[in-house]
């Protein structure tokens, strides 16, 4: 079940003002074989000053990532972060729980955003507002870029504290992504709950009958 954060402060706009919130929305955490694929939404507070060093968050440094994360949760206008973890990614497949995540994630917003822009080449079926994919998006528009860091963090501190659940995997260092640490230990300990059953390295064991 997806695990959801929120939070937002509302503006009030001069009279007679059209506002419209652009939220941007992006992911972490496709391509590993443990844990969730974590999904940010942020519309960023125009009122507020400018969060310099934004940028695709697989550019920056793990200091730098966190240092930005609580930049942007303090003054962003609004800000959602959904979790799918592995059994529903094991379902409904990684791109389908990826799109339901940035789905989700824009209906956590409020106010809710009028348009969304998402990083990549696909949209969600099911988005609540018009969308916009942009290819890159994460190095090219602010509100992307904090989301990815949003998303990025999020899923890394989820890790460390898996890690700490299930030791011996690895997973505060290689954050659930098939390094050859990982698929050692996987070799040895078999999957744990979080792994995701319908990638490869992990299924071959599980047809295998090596259970955790």
């Amino acid at each position: 079940m997806a695990e959801a954060n929120a939070r937002a402060r509302r503006e009030a706009p001069a009279p007679d003002a059209v506002v419209r919130f652009i939220a941007g929305v992006d992911e972490a955490g496709r391509g590993p074989l443990a844990g969730p694929v974590a999904v940010a939404a942020v519309i960023l507070d125009a009122s507020k000053p400018r969060i310099r060093g934004l940028d695709d968050s697989k550019k920056l440094t793990h200091a730098k990532r966190e240092a930005l994360y609580e930049k942007i949760v303090d003054r962003a206008l609004a800000y959602s972060i959904v979790m799918v973890m592995s059994d529903e990614i094991d379902r409904i497949n990684i791109f389908q729980a990826t799109m339901t995540g940035m789905s989700r994630a824009l209906a956590g917003l409020n106010p809710c955003a009028h348009e969304a822009l998402i990083d990549g080449n696909a949209l969600p079926r099911d988005l609540p507002c018009a969308g916009r994919a942009i290819i890159g998006g994460d190095a090219l528009e602010p509100a992307i870029s904090a989301a990815s860091i949003l998303a990025k963090v999020t899923r890394d501190r989820w890790m460390v504290e898996l890690d700490r659940e299930h030791p011996g995997y690895g997973f505060a260092e290689h954050k659930g992504y098939g390094t050859p640490a990982h698929l050692a230990a996987l070799q040895r300990l078999g999957p744990c709950p979080h792994h995701r059953r319908s990638f490869a390295p992990v299924k071959i064991l599980v047809d295998q009958g090596v259970l955790f």
